[in-house]
């Protein structure tokens, strides 16, 4: 198996569009109802869900993260471009040198940078 992308539903996708727009750059893929941006080999879609009204009341429950090199340097470029900062980076904890930094986006879901991690 090989993970291909994860879809943010939303009652209000425009707004969601704009703002991965302003934060990830032009998407990858639109088709007037679903947007799509890839990052590395997987995809962030963003789209309208008939099951999801209003605000993540449970942000913390799904997280995504996007991998980076340079997670403070990229952290002041998100931040730049309009993202919500949630946490700003820190080092996890037993892991020397890491990094990793929280956003939420406008319907208030989490997603994180983070340094590389070797398995």
């Amino acid at each position: 198996m090989d993970f291909n992308s994860i879809l943010i539903g939303s009652e209000d996708a425009p707004a969601l569009v704009e703002y991965y727009t302003k934060v990830l750059g032009a998407p990858t893929f639109s088709d007037g109802t679903y947007t799509a941006w890839q990052l590395g080999s997987g995809f962030v879609t963003v789209g309208p869900h008939s099951e999801v009204k209003g605000k993540n009341a449970a942000p913390g429950r799904l997280i995504w993260n996007i991998e980076s090199k340079d997670v403070k340097g990229d952290f002041e470029r998100l931040k730049a471009a309009g993202a919500t900062v949630i946490t700003a980076p820190y080092e996890y904890e037993g892991q020397p040198g890491s990094s990793i930094a929280t956003f939420a986006d406008p319907d208030g879901n989490y997603f994180q940078l983070l340094s590389p991690m070797e398995m």
